[in-house]
């Protein structure tokens, strides 16, 4: 989408593009944070607390439990984020184009053209070091802090 500036009559691409999706994703994780860290330390994605089970963060036996949820509050984000897109005229999900309903793939679906491989790694590793980020900064905050507390404080390290 396009709009021409008073100036010169100069176009100017008004769309989010790759950091505006990646900044609304984030910011999303860290409202929720706020919204659901007391409640279950928001472990959003099931690779965190997987990750936090086996570091003996998080207990095993609720860990399917916390899989089923978080798989349905995925489904249940994506059918949201299908009804909001899908409101505006000409919608349409093209399977065939990189970033697809803000998706990314891989070989010729992928930004940068990476293999399934080189995204799979890529996936595994930046997880890992996220649940690193997570296990050490947590850990070094006193038990009186409550799960949202320790979240925004330990995010001062990524930043």
């Amino acid at each position: 989408m396009q709009v021409i500036t008073p100036i010169k009559g100069t176009p100017i691409n008004i769309g989010i593009g790759l950091v505006g999706v990646s900044l609304a994703f984030g910011l999303t994780v860290l409202t929720m944070a706020y919204a659901i860290g007391r409640i279950s330390g928001c472990h959003l994605n099931p690779a965190v607390s997987v990750g936090l089970a086996v570091g003996g963060r998080f207990k095993a036996s609720e860990l399917v439990p916390y899989i089923i949820a978080q798989t349905l509050g995925a489904i249940a984000g994506a059918g949201v984020l299908y009804v909001i897109a899908s409101g505006k005229t000409g919608f349409a999900i093209d399977n065939t184009q990189a970033g697809a309903f803000a998706t990314n793939g891989f070989g010729e679906l992928s930004p940068g053209g990476f293999s399934m491989v080189a995204c799979l790694i890529a996936e595994v590793v930046l997880t890992a070091f996220f649940l690193v980020i997570i296990l050490v900064r947590l850990s070094h905050f006193p038990s009186q802090f409550d799960p949202v507390k320790r979240w925004v404080l330990s995010s001062r390290c990524i930043c």
